[in-house]
């Protein structure tokens, strides 16, 4: 298989410049890629698959009429990010969630960027993720989202922006860390060769900033994750990250507490909670002051958090800013707390509770994508040029019946990057997902998920709407270049996996 007829057409190409040329960095892979013989491509992706199967790397879709798991869709190809382009990343992504820590805890106490009039009170006030029991709460160090996944797009001229924020309980990085393992089996010279910044870190780097929010004076903090359950979509997850970290995999039933402690039920008796590491959102998490029908939560956690002897990442209630239209504000929080330019910018965005901004989406609904302030996975949106007049009728309808949880955005020419189908290569569209722990300092894992949409022309990523991922790399394109020659010179026998 070579790129000689991989088309790029009008859109930004990941892997290539216009006219087939290699982007900086790539010249290793491509060259090891057309080296292959006949079918050798196609023979590792399929051990590829066979190799997550074996792995137990599955996830599973939420009210879907096949309720089997399923394998994480996985394409050989990497996504390659120069290492200078990463740093302006890196940067971006560390000032935002300054500026996003700095306005949750503003809006738990004393409100000031709401009393300046640069974020609507009606707008926080209303958001499904603002929760009242969290006021005036104190967490660890000040900090509130201790782990963060922030997806971002490059539009058709090649800028990179937010698309979103997640920061209730940001999934994906467990498919981070088995991608690279794959491809460092797939492509190892390539791989060692090229330089590629590690991950591997990352489980680490999770357990330092864990016990970095225990209560001070612990010798060993007792940390747990505390899961849902096998039945969730992410279960899989859960299992991967207690595993490399060596925490507890907790349920709510496996907690309770006792003398004004969250305690662990064990065969020796109860232990004592110092880090919950919850994978549920916040209004499962204690019963007795949110959802009183939760059974996935333990009751009475929140008073024992509020009283500082148990730490939780992340925080309770920080799902105010996974809310699309509080995202809106973003850049005039970084400007308002921090008082910088964005290096990352949002992607324009339309709020339909403005009644100027609502007429003109209602009106250009075949031409936008429109979506629901709280909704993720893909549900809850409308991609205008991709659906029917009737689909567009429908959401304009619920547009106008409750215009404060739409908004919508233009639909951007999303970058691609060559995936495998059957014995050539295709262009698809793609986002990254990177990830960033807060505890000490802000950390931002080099890389991070690449999401691909399989489906051709499809600009819907997610893994419950047909999407994949692709290993990426960060690449120093200089380094990489000096070992060109080092690639050229071993033979095929010696360079196969």
């Amino acid at each position: 298989m070579n790129f000689k007829a991989y088309a790029i057409d009008s859109f930004y190409d990941e892997m290539f410049a216009p006219g087939c040329t290699p982007r900086p960095g790539i010249d290793l892979l491509c060259q090891k890629i057309e080296s292959l013989p006949p079918g050798e491509l196609k023979h590792r992706q399929a051990a590829a698959e066979k190799a997550l199967f074996d792995m137990g790397i599955t996830f599973n879709v939420y009210g879907h009429s096949d309720a089997t798991e399923k394998i994480w869709p996985f394409d050989l190809i990497p996504r390659i990010v120069p290492a200078e382009e990463w740093r302006t990343i890196e940067a971006g992504l560390k000032q935002r969630i300054e500026a996003l820590n700095h306005f949750i805890d503003d809006v738990y106490h004393d409100q000031h960027i709401i009393k300046d009039k640069v974020v609507p009170a009606e707008i926080v006030a209303s958001a499904d993720g603002y929760l009242a029991p969290c006021k005036d709460l104190d967490p660890p160090r000040g900090i509130w989202c201790h782990i963060t996944g922030t997806d971002l797009v490059r539009d058709g001229d090649g800028r990179l922006m937010v698309l979103e924020d997640n920061l209730r309980c940001p999934s994906g990085v467990s498919y981070v860390l088995a991608n690279r393992r794959l491809m460092k089996r797939t492509f190892p010279e390539v791989f060692a060769a090229s330089n590629v910044k590690p991950v591997d870190l990352y489980p680490a780097k999770l357990l330092d900033m864990l016990y970095t929010i225990a209560a001070p004076g612990l010798d060993h903090p007792l940390v747990t994750l505390l899961s849902p359950g096998a039945y969730n979509a992410a279960y899989f997850e859960h299992a991967f990250l207690a595993h490399e970290t060596g925490i507890e995999l907790v349920q709510g039933s496996d907690l309770v507490v006792h003398d004004g402690f969250v305690c662990m039920k064990t065969t020796k008796g109860l232990r004592r909670i110092d880090v919950i590491y919850r994978r549920l959102n916040d209004d499962f998490l204690d019963p007795q002051v949110f959802r009183p029908e939760s059974l996935l939560g333990v009751p009475g956690l929140m008073e024992v958090y509020r009283r500082g002897r148990v730490a939780i990442a992340n925080a309770p209630g920080t799902g105010v800013a996974d809310d699309k239209v509080i995202y809106s504000f973003v850049e005039a929080m970084i400007k308002y707390y921090l008082d910088q330019d964005p290096i990352l910018p949002n992607v324009p965005t339309y709020l339909c509770w403005r009644k100027k901004e609502r007429d003109h989406v209602l009106a250009n609904l075949a031409d936008l994508v429109v979506k629901s302030a709280n909704e993720s996975g893909g549900y809850g949106m409308l991609v205008g040029p991709a659906a029917t007049r009737a689909e567009c009728e429908r959401f304009g309808e619920m547009v106008k019946a409750n215009p404060r949880n739409y908004i919508a955005q233009p639909t951007l020419s999303l970058s691609r990057v060559p995936v495998i189908v059957e014995d050539h290569f295709e262009g698809r569209h793609v986002d990254l997902r990177p990830f960033i722990l807060y505890g000490e300092e802000i950390y931002v894992l080099p890389g991070g998920l690449t999401r691909v949409a399989l489906k051709k022309d499809s600009l819907v990523v997610n893994s419950s709407q047909g999407g994949g991922s692709k290993d990426t790399w960060v690449v120093d394109p200089a380094t990489a270049a000096t070992n060109t020659e080092q690639i050229r010179s071993v033979p095929y026998a010696e360079q196969s996996c």
